[in-house]
């Protein structure tokens, strides 16, 4: 079953993903809920959430969760409010390094798109563009990366692309059916 308030937005580093995915959630005009994932392991990271939550202002909650994605999305997602997670990429980083089995928690919050009781907005680096990465780990975790966005785009209603600040809106699609 598709998520019916599941919006994914996807793009590479420094696409305008975040940007595109703050500004759909205001323009919502319900109650802005952001859900960071990312952790202040270091000063540089620090620096980043910090201009983050400038740049957004008071107007925008935030929740700091890197593990429990699916208790949050259940708890805050609400009729009177919209839920922006960025972003699942620094999530299933999380996930590896607390060693947790990536298959059971992607099936667990998929399980809990399908079931929204308000808006929700995810935003996920697309990895899979690039080089075939030279070592193992990176090799793993971009072939994680890969599942989890497909799985993603399966339950969400939208999936929208962002490249350049643009948006390319991939699912729902008006062109016709590839046929071979």
């Amino acid at each position: 079953m598709l998520g019916p308030r599941a919006t994914l937005v996807l793009g590479g580093a420094r696409s305008g993903k975040s940007r595109f995915a703050e500004k759909l959630v205001e323009k919502s005009g319900l109650r802005k809920i952001y859900v960071a994932t990312g952790a202040a392991n270091d000063v540089e990271m620090a620096d980043r959430i910090s201009a983050h939550k400038h740049q957004r202002g008071p107007s925008w909650e935030t929740i700091e969760e890197q593990i429990n994605l699916k208790e949050v999305i259940l708890r805050e997602c609400r009729p009177d409010r919209t839920v922006l997670v960025d972003c699942l990429t620094l999530w299933l980083s999380n996930l590896f390094f607390a060693d947790r089995d990536i298959g059971t928690e992607s099936a667990q919050l998929c399980e809990a798109l399908a079931g929204l009781k308000g808006p929700c907005v995810l935003v996920s680096n697309e990895v899979g563009m690039g080089i075939v990465p030279e070592n193992r780990l990176s090799r793993s975790f971009r072939d994680a990366q890969g599942r989890l966005n497909q799985d993603m785009a399966q339950v969400c209603r939208q999936v929208v692309f962002v490249a350049a600040g643009l948006p390319l809106l991939l699912k729902p699609n008006t062109q016709p059916e590839i046929k071979v």
